[in-house]
């Protein structure tokens, strides 16, 4: 970013703040406005994060358990109805076959 925005070192909304304020009394240059933007950003990706409570260390790894579980779900469900169709698919067959050894009297059901 080129310019000359001063911006200390401040936590929290307090950054925004002072950047809010030098762009009011220098007329806010191009420099001054993508800080505000950045920064603004920033603060509420923060805040986000820390109101789904994974502002701590130990988010990343749990996200990514979080990922793998629903990889892992999402491969079940599909397998689940893979499986599903290949049993009903078994099932029609069977009784297609039943129903043909029946009707040429194969079994000792048609008589």
């Amino acid at each position: 970013m080129s310019g000359s925005v001063n911006i200390p070192a401040m936590t929290d909304g307090a950054v925004l703040v002072q950047l809010v304020t030098q762009a009011q009394e220098q007329g806010a240059d191009l420099s001054t406005l993508r800080a505000i933007v950045e920064e603004s950003g920033d603060l509420g990706a923060t805040r986000a994060l820390v109101r789904m409570g994974l502002d701590d260390a130990g988010a990343g790894r749990d996200l990514g358990e979080l990922r793998e579980l629903l990889a892992a779900w999402r491969d079940a469900k599909a397998s689940l109805w893979k499986t599903g169709l290949a049993w009903l698919v078994r099932l029609l067959g069977a009784v297609g076959i039943a129903g043909i050894a029946v009707q040429q009297g194969l079994t000792g059901w048609g008589k």
